[in-house]
């Protein structure tokens, strides 16, 4: 499947779509960051020689026990990252504006992995996009208002999905954080064994392509 013909509906003007192309039915977890960076060469699946969102993203995976050195082998592992906004931020914060003219093309790639098992929320803008996409299926939230410090361990579900919220996982900032990079990698780890637990006896892990 490609992602950038499949979303390209739903996107407006200017949005940065993924160059990607994988099984759908491989995807099992869907990470969603807050906002693509302003080069869409720097994103998750961008052409960089070192795309810098993959700086701080794999050796998160990494330290969660996942021996990733490129985002094929995420896919490969049945993991898709997208972003909840796809057009960069213009100030230091997003405006719920933008992740409302995001929201359709988020919610078309969450129904596009019949495999789907979990969702996690990396970063408060990812914990309102998603919350809105359930709140208008559902009427309420899926996550509470709170800290992610507080949230993190409590095992959240929606719309069939396990839900793991957690922290941001791009931006030079992270790699001064070091305690927000140990909770990320640790809640990559728990979405991991949470996985694997959901996987049918003989059946075998995500092999995404791209």
């Amino acid at each position: 499947m490609d992602l950038t013909e499949e979303l390209k509906a739903r996107a407006m003007q200017g949005m940065h779509l993924p160059p990607l192309r994988l099984d759908p039915a491989a995807i099992r977890t869907v990470m969603i960051n807050e906002v693509v960076p302003e080069r869409p060469e720097d994103d998750f699946y961008g052409n960089a020689p070192a795309p810098l969102y993959l700086s701080t993203a794999l050796p998160l995976f990494r330290r969660a026990g996942l021996q990733a050195a490129s985002i094929r082998e995420v896919t490969d592992n049945g993991i898709y990252i997208t972003n909840a906004v796809k057009t960069p931020k213009r100030e230091t914060t997003v405006p719920q504006a933008m992740i409302e003219e995001s929201l359709p093309v988020l919610e078309r790639e969450l129904s596009l992995f019949p495999n789907l098992r979990a969702v996690m929320l990396m970063g408060d803008v990812a914990k309102k996009a998603f919350n809105l996409i359930v709140r208008k299926r559902t009427g309420k939230n899926a996550i509470p208002s709170g800290s992610t410090y507080q949230l993190r361990r409590t095992p959240f579900h929606a719309m069939g999905l396990r839900v793991f919220p957690s922290y941001i996982m791009t931006g030079r900032n992270l790699l001064i954080e070091k305690s927000k990079m140990a909770m990320a990698a640790e809640d990559i780890r728990a979405m991991l064994e949470f996985i694997r637990s959901q996987e049918q006896p003989g059946q075998p892990s995500g092999q995404g392509k791209q």
